[in-house]
């Protein structure tokens, strides 16, 4: 059943709730959805960017090994130890198993270590909003 805007006049209080949690349920799934195409999009991403980043990596492990070989200079090798701790995170990243390690990591916080995500000053009031928006508002309005 459809609910129009004209009808919201003629709702009763029982159809009202009914409403109310009608459009809570599809704010709550909207976000839902966004995040994980948010989610999808970093997790495609990072894949694209392995892509790219291993044909980096590789040429430069072969040029390096090279130059370092025929100049006798080990050194030169030094750059790839950086270089593969990179590869090793974005390939865990894309394909591994971080993600679900650190949603494991976020769940532990938020069961044993929640005074960590207290806001400062503590949460945001109706009352602080108001009296910041007044004090930077160009069209003060009081009643």
């Amino acid at each position: 059943k459809f609910i129009f805007v004209a009808d919201l006049v003629y709702l009763t209080p029982e159809n009202w709730q009914l409403f109310s949690l009608l459009s809570l349920e599809r704010q709550i799934l909207m976000q839902s959805q966004m995040r994980e195409r948010q989610m999808a999009m970093q997790i495609a991403w990072t894949r694209e960017f392995l892509k790219y980043f291993g044909i980096f990596f590789g040429l430069a492990a072969v040029g390096l090994t090279a130059g370092a070989i025929k100049n006798k200079k080990p050194g030169l090798f030094l750059p790839m130890v950086p270089l593969s701790f990179i590869l090793a995170y974005q390939y865990d990243m894309g394909y591994g198993t971080l993600l679900q390690r650190m949603k494991g990591e976020a769940e532990n916080i938020l069961d044993t270590e929640n005074t960590l995500l207290e806001m400062p000053k503590g949460a945001l009031t109706f009352e602080s909003l108001e009296k910041a928006r007044r004090a930077q508002s160009k069209f003060f309005i009081e009643k």
